[in-house]
Parts: C-alpha cells; sequence; structure tokens
C-alpha cells in the first residue's frame, strides 16, 4: 500500500503542477482555457529540442521554455481571449479551443507526430521503497510544485500585483473601480498560467520518459479535473485537488486495473461537483443560469429566411446532389448530414435549456454499439436499429447524467463531459477491440451500400429531425425548456420543475446523437472506443455555436463549414485543423451568435 501511495503522490504532483495555471487562468478570467492543454505538449517539444537537439542544459532550457510560453500565453490573450472573455464567455472558451488545436498542429509541423524519448537529464530509478522506484527527476518535481505555490501563495498575499489578481478574481467590476488595471492583471495571469504550462510539460515528458505534440491533451483534461475537483479558481485546491486525484487513481488502478483509469477520474469529479458543487475548496455557484450558452440567447435574432430557399435547399440536397455529384461528394454529404442531425439535437440542450453539455461521445457512442450489436446478433433491421438506438442513447445517456442536474455554473458541463467519458470508458472496458462486420442497410433483399443509398437514408433522417425539432421548439413543452435556459429563477418562480426539464432536453439531445451514432456504424461497418473522443464532442459543440446554438437548421450550416469545407483541405491534415481554428476563431469574434444570427 506505501507502494501505491507513493506512486499517487508522483502522478498527483504532475496533476497539481498543471492544475495550478488552469486554475489561474478561471479564477481571473473566468475562462476555460483549453489553449493551457497545449503548453504541455509544446513546453515538452520546445525542451526536447533545445536539450537533445541543441545540447544545452536541462536548467537553461526551463527558463527558456516558461519565456517562450509565457510570451504566447500573452498573444492568445490580447489577440484572442480578452476581446470576447467580458462579453461571451463561451466565445472565448471555444477561442482557447481552436488556438489549442493551431497550437498542436503547429508543433507537429515544426517537431512532427512522433513520440521523442525525452533526455534523461535527472535521474528517475534512483531510490525504492518496497517496489516502488522513483527517482531525483520527481524528487524535483515535488520540491517545484512546493515552491511555486509557497511563491504564489505569498505574492498573491503580500505582493501589490498579486493582491490586485486576488481582488480582480474576486469582482472584476468592483476591482475597476478601485482602479485596479484589470486588463494588465489579466495579461499578467495568462502569462504566469502559460509558463507554468510549458514547465508542467517538462516534468511531464521527464516523468513519462516521452514527449509528443498531442501529448498535451490527454494530461491536460486530467489536469483539468484536477483543478476542477480542487475547485476552479482556487489554487490551494488546485494543488489539493491534483494530490487527491493522483492518490485516488493510483488506488483504483492498484485495485481495478489501468483498464479503468478514466472511469475512475471522471466518476470522482462527478461524485465530487454532486457533493460539492463548487469543487473541495471553490466557491459554491450563486447564478442559475449557465454561463457558457446564457450569453449567447440574447446576442441576436435569427435571420428570416424565405420559404423558397428552404425549397430550394431541399430540391439541392435531396435531388440534384445525388443525381449529379460523384462519389467522393456524396460519402463527404453523408458525414455532413450525420453531424448536422447530431448537432441539431444537441441545439434543445444548449440553446433552449441553457446547459453546453460537452460529453455527446458518449450518447453517439451509445447509438453506433446498440445499433451494431443488434443487427450482428439479433434479427433486427438496420431499419429498426436506428430508432431504437437513439432510444438506448436517450435512457442510457439520462440514467447516467441523471445526479448531475444540480449543479450549477460551468460545472454542469464539465459534469457531462465526466459521464459523456465514463460512458465511453465503460464500453472500452467492456468491449475493447471493437466490433467488425456491421451490415450495411437493404430494403428488403437489396443491399443500399453505394454512396448515393447512404447520402438519400442521411438525408431523408435529417429532413426528419428538423421537422420533429421544429415541432418540439413551438410546442408548449419547447417554450418550457426555453424558460429555464432564459432564466432558471423565474422558471423556478413559475413553478417549472428546472432540473427534470434539463433532463429531458438532455434525453432528447441523446436520441439524436444515438440516432447519428447508429447511421456513422452502419457506413464505417467497423467501430472502436477510439473513434468517440472529446474532440468528437466539442465538434458536435462548434457545429452548434457556428450554425447558430438555438436553431436546428443552423447545425445544417454549420456542419457544411466545419465538415464539407473543410474537406476541401483533407490533402494536408495539419494545415486542414489549423484553417478550421482560423475559421472557428473569426467566426466567434465577428458572428457570435452563429452564422445565421444577427447582432440585435
Amino acid at each position: 500500500m506505501l507502494d501505491t501511495l507513493i506512486a499517487g503522490l508522483l502522478r498527483g504532483n504532475v496533476y497539481a503542477l498543471g492544475a495550478v495555471g488552469i486554475s489561474l487562468v478561471f479564477g481571473v478570467m473566468n475562462v476555460v482555457n483549453f489553449a493551457q492543454f497545449s503548453f504541455f505538449g509544446l513546453g515538452a517539444m520546445l525542451a526536447w529540442f533545445l536539450i537533445a537537439q541543441l545540447g544545452w542544459s536541462f536548467w537553461v532550457a526551463l527558463l527558456l521554455v516558461a519565456a517562450i510560453c509565457g510570451a504566447l500565453g500573452l498573444l492568445i490573450n490580447v489577440s484572442v481571449v480578452r476581446p470576447l472573455a467580458k462579453y461571451l464567455p463561451l466565445a472565448a472558451m471555444l477561442s482557447t479551443y481552436a488556438v489549442s488545436q493551431i497550437l498542436d498542429n503547429l508543433s507537429q509541423i515544426a517537431f512532427t507526430a512522433e513520440f521523442r524519448v525525452f533526455p534523461k537529464v535527472l535521474p528517475t530509478s534512483d531510490f525504492a521503497v518496497g517496489n516502488m522506484r522513483f527517482g531525483t527527476s520527481d524528487l524535483v518535481m515535488l520540491g517545484f510544485t512546493a515552491v511555486v505555490m509557497v511563491v504564489m501563495a505569498l505574492f498573491l498575499k503580500f505582493g501589490k500585483v498579486g493582491q490586485a489578481i486576488r481582488a480582480t478574481a474576486q469582482d472584476q467590476e468592483a476591482a475597476l473601480q478601485m482602479g485596479i488595471p484589470v486588463g494588465l492583471v489579466q495579461h499578467l495571469s495568462f502569462i504566469i498560467a502559460s509558463a507554468l504550462g510549458g514547465i508542467a510539460g517538462i516534468f511531464i515528458a521527464l516523468y513519462v520518459g516521452v514527449a509528443n505534440p498531442t501529448s498535451g491533451l490527454s494530461i491536460g483534461m486530467t489536469a483539468f479535473v484536477a483543478a476542477t475537483l480542487g475547485g476552479l479558481g482556487s489554487l490551494v485546491g488546485a494543488v489539493l485537488g491534483g494530490f487527491t486525484l493522483g492518490i485516488l487513481e493510483a488506488f483504483g488502478i492498484h485495485f481495478f486495473g489501468d483498464t479503468a483509469r478514466e472511469i475512475i477520474v471522471f466518476a470522482i469529479l462527478i461524485v465530487v461537483l454532486i457533493l460539492r458543487p463548487g469543487g473541495l475548496l471553490g466557491k459554491v455557484p450563486l447564478i442559475s443560469a449557465e454561463p457558457l450558452t446564457g450569453t449567447f440567447l440574447g446576442k441576436g435574432r435569427p435571420l428570416r429566411i424565405p420559404r423558397w430557399v428552404w425549397i430550394a435547399a431541399f430540391v439541392v440536397g435531396g435531388i440534384v446532389i445525388p443525381l449529379v455529384a460523384g462519389d467522393y461528394v456524396l460519402i463527404t454529404g453523408t458525414q455532413v448530414l450525420v453531424y448536422a442531425v447530431i448537432a441539431a439535437g444537441f441545439t434543445v440542450t444548449a440553446g433552449q435549456a441553457g446547459v453546453l453539455a460537452l460529453g455527446q461521445a458518449g450518447p453517439i457512442a451509445i447509438g453506433a454499439y446498440t445499433s451494431a450489436l443488434l443487427t450482428l446478433y439479433l434479427p433486427v433491421s438496420f431499419w429498426v436499429a436506428v430508432p431504437l438506438a437513439g432510444v438506448a442513447a436517450a435512457i442510457l445517456a439520462s440514467v447516467l447524467a441523471s445526479p448531475i442536474w444540480g449543479v450549477k455554473g460551468h460545472y454542469i458541463s464539465i459534469a457531462t463531459l465526466g459521464v459523456g467519458t465514463v460512458i465511453v470508458a465503460i464500453i472500452r472496458l467492456v468491449l475493447p477491440q471493437g466490433i467488425y462486420g456491421i451490415p450495411m442497410p437493404s430494403w428488403g433483399d437489396t443491399p443500399l451500400a453505394s454512396p448515393v443509398a447512404f447520402y438519400l437514408i442521411d438525408f431523408g433522417v435529417l429532413v426528419v429531425t428538423l421537422v420533429v425539432m421544429w415541432r418540439v421548439r413551438h410546442s408548449h413543452l419547447g417554450r418550457v425548456i426555453s424558460s429555464v435556459g432564459s432564466d432558471e429563477v423565474a422558471a423556478l418562480a413559475s413553478g417549472v420543475r428546472a432540473r427534470d426539464y434539463k433532463a429531458l432536453a438532455f434525453a432528447i439531445s441523446a436520441f439524436f446523437a444515438g440516432v447519428g451514432g447508429s447511421l456513422l456504424a452502419h457506413q464505417y461497418t467497423y467501430i472502436d472506443p477510439t473513434i468517440f473522443t472529446m474532440l468528437m464532442s466539442l465538434l458536435v459543440v462548434t457545429i452548434v455555436i457556428m450554425g447558430g446554438v438555438s436553431l436546428s437548421h443552423g447545425a445544417v450550416v454549420g456542419s457544411l463549414i466545419l465538415i464539407g469545407a473543410m474537406e476541401l483541405l483533407r490533402f494536408t491534415p495539419e494545415l486542414r485543423i489549423i484553417v478550421y481554428g482560423l475559421v472557428l476563431i473569426l467566426v466567434v469574434r465577428f458572428r457570435p451568435g452563429g452564422v445565421l444570427v444577427r447582432n440585435s
């Protein structure tokens, strides 16, 4: 047990070091900074290059990486985050996600995507306790974390700038009235957080022994969970959350094995958020409206689309394209249509109920696996399996998410991310090898395996989805769900059971996510858990925001842009993701309500 405890402390130290920067930015700017994840990978690769390729010393590389990452953090805040954060928290968050994609792919272009053995600049296994071996590198990392926390605590308590940071974190408006230069404080916070992210990346690479440009996402998500566990905005909480998560994870792996790691991590997060909605040391959110989506609801009004446009779109999409397009266009079109179905259903949760659910990959995976298993092992046809997959996704996702609807603020979005991740992790645990030979649809004895057949099936499902979503939006049920998203306090005062309607909205979204997952499974004919990642969830979110968060037909526009138009750059994957990031930044900057919404 002592060995497991030591392993947990070492893991927890890695998570704590990464969580401090995430919590600092959130405390000062109220923004979930996905770009921080990229600094873990970028810091590791820069250090590898400086040490292994240029022969510089470890300590010089450490300082230079901190300086480079701090400068990049300042650039990101000035150009992307700050112009949006004070008006649109969701736009700022999505912009940091876009920046993280750009940074990761620029790093891949510079260093290639290969895993590199990180130089052993410090001994990694020169001490032993029982069967557990650790090294000078681990002790240095523990010491560095302790020094960072002591220096930060003294800086925040006694330093003039540190006190300004604390004041800004508590109340930006009051800080402005007291003459505190909030803009400079936010710049400094981004510099410190980004520098710490780069340094954390170096120690993480030293701990695991390898470096990779995209390695920051995995460790970044775990560090983000640690920061949430401790309480977003609390630096002491970030450290406590990191060590707590590391120890609990180590004991969980000891008893259940490494394959259950993600289940353990996110199950701990969900349990803590239910019992302590603000984290271990964070403040319980007092606001009732979801801050990420609530700011979008009143920023514009839908453009009025003439009836002839709908008729023309139906004719072009349902008749002209199937008749004249080649296989490549049709295959790309099926992807556009499937993601439009998933995203259109998601507008009920994000646009009406006001909950930005970040775990849509979970119900998509449930739908895909349900449909695959039904058609492979039971006498169930494709046409019956598709709606059953949607029902299974709605029921299972709703049951697993049922405890979280009392969580408020940003934490409810993070909790839904945990639910989605746990769903995929359970599937990976039960069916790690994936499923092959999923049947293609057929009509009687006639197989429907051609690209045009798949396209027409998906087009028909999308039309039905849009009609259903239109009916839901204009029904009494839709108006009640919208009242919860617009003003939860007023809805509660009117006798509306907000938790129940949030859960119902999530079930509707999960149904269409399950339908989309079923369509993907039968078109791929093979699925495995690696398909259903956090990136898939974020793609659905960005499609919805791109088209208009409250508009089901906006999901079609978002999918056309982010999937259809991006196919033009398929020949260069790195450049494709960079362009995707730039397009997303431009849209949330100049069309914050989405393409089909204009400013009031």
